[in-house]
Parts: structure tokens; sequence; C-alpha cells
């Protein structure tokens, strides 16, 4: 919605513009009674036409005033009924101007959260269905006679139920993440036995993978929580396997990042990541390759966690072109120390 300018929008201040109206009142109260005196009107016929016009005066002018909280009004029942669409004009410079620019910073802030959540259901909706309509169909095969119950056919329903229990926890871990709810437990520990312990589970679920680990110089510690860097590498596997073709190596480095910190580097030999999609592949559920990461099981949830994760530590991670084809993932994490006074290896669970 927009308004012409109003006489008083360029005046910076509330009180400056109260100031302003009563002295348009004043003055033209006491020139309309000077002018009716001049012309033979009565005084009091003279104070009267004076105060109605000081009245319309002031009712115009201060219209400038109210009409951003009228709005505001209007688009906050509006929003109540669920429009977050609606914005309040921003003619004005004063404190009510600045209250409406927060407004609407508040009203943008809303429609891209509920549009977000719409998203998240829609895509959930989606990731859900798919399994659970390939399990109800090969049940209703197997009732009907159609197909066996033979240990193919039982391999394919438990790949449908472990995709939906992958779905179902990284939703849960988005959540908490999201949520604030899943706070840090940081402990100085050797950076290697987290690495392997990923690549060895790795390799469990994939029996086919060649994941190699390189961590220079030996003895390389991290100041970190293990458990959720052993998530964030976990994934950062998980996706490269994904696009690395049969027979494909994944690696998976770490090395001392300058001044005090460390990088973790998983490069993949995949068809490697358009640069029109890089500012997105951190978003949930978005998928550089959707038909393959759907065919997979991928729900495009796993980098997001990586993100929030990294984040949570200090860090930062960010995908590099690989030469002449691939991907590299790169975390960055602050505080790496030496091997002196550490604890005993970690090996933290799966997520």
């Amino acid at each position: 919605m927009t308004h012409p300018m109003h006489p008083l929008a360029p005046l910076p201040s509330i009180k400056l513009k109260i100031g302003t109206i009563i002295l348009a009142a004043v003055g033209v109260t006491i020139v309309v009674f000077w002018a009716g005196t001049k012309v033979g009107l009565w005084p009091s016929v003279s104070g009267i036409i004076a105060g109605i016009c000081a009245l319309v005066i002031t009712r115009y002018l201060a219209r400038g005033l109210t009409s951003p909280l009228r709005e505001m009004s209007e688009a906050t029942t509006a929003m109540a009924r669920g429009d977050y669409e609606r914005r309040v004009n921003l003619a004005s410079k004063d404190e009510i101007g600045q209250l409406a620019a927060s407004f609407n910073q508040m009203a943008a802030e809303l429609d891209a959260t509920e549009r977000m959540r719409r998203d998240l259901i829609a895509n959930v909706s989606h990731e859900l269905r798919t399994p659970i309509t390939a399990l109800q169909a090969v049940l209703e095969n197997m009732i009907d006679g159609v197909e066996p119950a033979d240990p193919e056919t039982m391999r394919t329903m438990l790949a449908q139920v472990e995709r939906l229990g992958r779905l179902v926890a990284q939703l849960l871990d988005l959540s908490r993440l999201e949520s604030g709810s899943m706070p840090l437990d940081r402990q100085s520990f050797e950076i290697e036995a987290v690495l392997e312990h990923a690549a060895r589970e790795t390799r469990l679920h994939s029996p086919n993978a060649i994941v190699s680990v390189d961590v220079e110089p030996g003895g390389l510690t991290a100041d970190a929580d293990p458990e959720r860097l052993h998530q964030v590498v976990a994934n950062l596997l998980e996706n490269a396997l994904r696009y690395t073709p049969i027979g494909g190596t994944v690696e998976l480095r770490a090395f001392p990042a300058e001044p005090s910190g460390i990088t973790i580097e998983v490069t993949d030999e995949g068809p490697g990541i358009p640069d029109d999609q890089v500012p997105r592949i951190f978003e949930r559920f978005y998928r550089a390759d959707s038909a393959r990461s759907s065919r997979d099981g991928g729900a495009g949830l796993g980098l997001a966690i990586a993100q929030w994760i990294v984040d949570l530590h200090g860090g930062e991670i960010h995908p590099e072109r690989r030469e002449p084809h691939g991907c590299r993932m790169v975390v960055t994490l602050p505080g790496a120390r030496t091997a002196t006074a550490v604890r005993e290896p970690v090996h933290p669970g799966g997520t």
C-alpha cells in the first residue's frame, strides 16, 4: 500500500511533528480570528470559525502520525488470519516510521518462516510417503501371494525401513539444533580416531565403498564435540559416496589450519556441484541431483545438519571444485592443539 507524501513526513521526530501541529493550529486560530474581526464578525463567531479551522488543520496534519499505526493494526489483524504478506507504509522518518520498519521486518520474517513451514511439511510428507508406499506395495503383494517372502524381498523392505529411520533421526537432529537443545560437549581428542571410526561405519553400510583416511601430522588433536564432529564427517562421507561412481575413492583428510585451527576435507570423484547450485546446497531438502538422491535414499538434510554443527563450533564449511572432476567439502574448526595432554582416543557412537 502506497500513500502520497505527507507534509510532516520529512520531520525526523514525533516531538517536532507535534510541536509543528500545535504551532500550525495556534497560527491558523490567530489568523482566522483576526481576519474575522477585520470583516466585522462578532468575536464569538470569529472564535468559533477559528476553532473549526484549527481542528481541520490539526486533523489533516495528525493523519501523518496515526496512519502507520492504523496500517499496523489492520496488518496485525490480517496476519492473525494467516496473511503474512501485508506491509506498512514507510514514508515517515520518525519513531513511528522506525516502528513501521521493524514491523515490516517482522512480517517478512514471519512470511519466510511460514513458507519454510509449508515447504517442510510438503517435503517431509513426500519423503515419508515414498518409502511407506513402497513398503505397502510389497506387503500387499506378499499377502496376496504375488511375491514370496524371500530374502531379497525382505532386504528391500529393510532398506525402506532404514531410510525411514534415517529421515526421522535427521529431522530430530535438525529440530534439536534449531531449538538450541543440543549442547556441545567440547573436549580435546585425537582427530584420527574419529575419522577412522566414521570411515569404518561408512564401509560397513556400503561394503563396496573405498574410503581413505589421511591425518597429518600424527597425533593431530581437535577441540570440539567428538560425537557431533563424527556426525558431520559421517554425513559428508555419505553425501560423497552417493555421487562417487562405483570403484571411485572418497578421500578423508585432516591437517592443521592457520593460525590454530584444524581442517577436514572430504573429496569425491563425482560430477561436482554446478556453480549456480553452490549457494543452495546447505538448504534443507535441497538436492543437486534430485533423481539420484531420491533413489539412493538421500533426503537433502545431511549437509544442512553438518552446517548447523560446524556453526555451533564457530567453524566454517564450504565446497570447492576438484579437478578434473569431483567436489571437495572443506570444514575448518578453531582450536586445534598438539598431542600433549590429550585424553584417551574417543570413539563416538554413530548418529
